[in-house]
């Protein structure tokens, strides 16, 4: 079974930069296994937090499964990430600098059918560096037109 990306945070790359990724698992439910598989997931507004030395997905919105019925789980819930402790510690000491963040950036299948999350450490855009993003995407769309 091949990689096949589900779900990208595409916001993510417009509001940070990016430091360094990792990959980890997620804790899901049957029924929230069942949603991602019908891409019934939000991951923009979601953010990562380290609660007492373990990694947690906050925000991430996975709707209720149509066949649920009193199985179906919370859509809002936090869930657990799973990292080795080493990545744990490593993430944990650069957090301690101000203006860093944990962003999930996307979620798909992993070779042997697991569902894993791509998260990285991330650092706010200033407002003038996002400008300039619009600029060049602004100026390479008129190149194209004016060339073709």
């Amino acid at each position: 079974m091949s990689i096949s990306i589900l779900i990208v945070n595409r916001k993510a790359r417009f509001k940070y930069h990016f430091l360094e990724y990792y990959v980890a698992g997620i804790e899901l439910l049957g029924t929230e296994v069942k949603s991602i598989k019908k891409k019934k997931v939000n991951i923009t507004e979601s953010f990562c937090k380290i609660i007492n030395g373990e990694l947690f997905s906050v925000n991430m919105y996975i709707a209720e499964y149509e066949f649920g019925k009193i199985n179906n789980h919370e859509p809002n819930r936090i869930r657990k990430l799973l990292l080795n402790k080493k990545e744990l510690i490593r993430i944990n000491k650069k957090l301690i600098n101000p203006g860093i963040t944990i962003i999930p950036i996307e979620l798909f299948f992993s070779k042997k059918g697991y569902i894993k999350m791509k998260i990285v450490l991330a650092k706010g855009k200033k407002d003038y560096d996002k400008r300039e993003i619009l600029k060049k995407k602004y100026l390479t769309r008129e190149m194209k037109q004016f060339f073709n």
